[in-house]
């Protein structure tokens, strides 16, 4: 470490700055019955600092917002819209094995969604499971052995 080093060591400026918050997407629920209540919660939420775009589907009950954003801030300021509200609880259908196992059908969901749930997806790596599997039940003769 050489004379420079260690007298710039004492002359750097440190950023008190804070790093930018990363590009994200926030989906939340909330039960908006007319277009008042439509129109609250997406200026509400469009005029927070670092929101790029804000979409509001009131038929299945979904505001989508892009931005820079922190997800529990942009939360927190649609429920102080008086509205009850939570994120987004549910997946597409097609992504889970199981939609109907406990828990996962909701009659509430929009068309094609399940609510996320732990899939009880039988994921055995066991070696006796893969010697079942050789055998058929559909041809009990043949064997995917020979």
């Amino acid at each position: 470490m050489g004379a420079l080093d260690y007298i710039s060591n004492f002359c750097t400026v440190t950023s008190t700055r804070s790093k930018r918050k990363p590009m994200q997407t926030v989906e939340i629920k909330v039960k908006m019955d007319c277009d008042g209540c439509e129109r609250r919660v997406k200026n509400a939420v469009n005029s927070m600092k670092g929101v790029k775009t804000v979409e509001v589907n009131r038929k299945q009950s979904r505001v989508v917002v892009s931005g820079y954003v922190d997800p529990n801030k942009v939360l927190r300021r649609v429920k102080s819209t008086g509205k009850r509200a939570e994120f987004w609880p549910y997946i597409p259908q097609h992504l889970v094995h199981y939609p109907y196992v406990s828990g996962a059908y909701d009659k509430r969901a929009p068309a094609g969604f399940v609510r996320n749930v732990v899939q009880a997806y039988p994921s055995s790596n066991a070696p006796e499971d893969n010697i079942v599997s050789l055998f058929s039940d559909d041809n009990v003769n043949a064997c995917s052995i020979m």
